[in-house]
């Protein structure tokens, strides 16, 4: 399906309820570019550990940003776009749990915010873009032509982490999972700077009981009704 028009979708939502995955096959079925919001935040998580940068320091912080180049780059072996920190592929080293459990704190610093927003915004000029993350709807694109906010019962979230970094780590276990699900979830959601809201606009998702398949048809409707307007 190629579009007919450029628009802007947002997808935010909580961790682990499918965001990258359906806004991954949305933009590949639109022909439109995927961008991860939320690996940015991870990319520059990484470069503060990696760095020793003591981010409860504004000065150290503004320092490591100026340091930070992200990138996009299209991968045609895996059909996926994958994020690159200062020109090194780092798309699998920050799915680590020790990123996860840093991220939230990373991602509520004002300075950083601003940052990623800022790069944010600039790759959305165009348009074309399937873009998610937490206030991509809210704050980075609050005037974009559809929002999809996804949501999950916890229990199915926890599952799909586990599964997902049990790949990794073997022996990590199901409670971690949930305490850092419920950590990450009460920072997103209370942080001063852009806290994860649903969008008055945005149409709810809902994919506990739904498979991907079911999610994609669904949202690549609501695309076609907002293109052919």
């Amino acid at each position: 399906m190629k579009p007919v028009s450029n628009i802007i979708i947002t997808i935010d939502g909580w961790s682990s309820c499918g965001k990258s995955t359906l806004a991954r096959q949305l933009a590949k079925k639109l022909g439109y570019v995927y961008i991860d919001s939320g690996a940015m935040y991870r990319a520059i998580t990484l470069y503060f550990l990696r760095n020793h940068v003591d981010w409860t320091s504004v000065k150290e912080v503004e320092e490591a940003l100026n340091s930070i180049d992200i990138d996009f780059h299209y991968n045609e072996a895996t059909e996926k776009s994958e994020i690159y920190l200062n020109g090194e592929n780092v798309e699998y080293v920050i799915r680590d749990l020790v990123v996860a459990e840093k991220v939230s704190d990373v991602a509520a610093i004002r300075e950083v915010r601003e940052f990623a927003v800022a790069q944010q915004r600039k790759m959305g000029k165009k348009k074309g873009i399937v873009m998610d993350g937490r206030d991509i709807g809210t704050t980075v694109f609050p005037r974009a032509e559809l929002k999809i906010f996804m949501t999950a019962d916890n229990a199915v979230r926890v599952e799909r982490r586990f599964k997902e970094l049990f790949e990794k780590n073997p022996n990590i276990t199901v409670e971690e999972v949930k305490n850092n699900l419920e950590m990450r979830d009460y920072i997103d959601s209370n942080r001063e700077v852009s806290p994860l809201r649903q969008a008055k606009d945005a149409i709810v998702l809902d994919n506990t009981n739904i498979t991907e398949e079911q999610q994609l048809k669904q949202a690549l409707k609501w695309a076609k009704e907002n293109l052919s307007q």
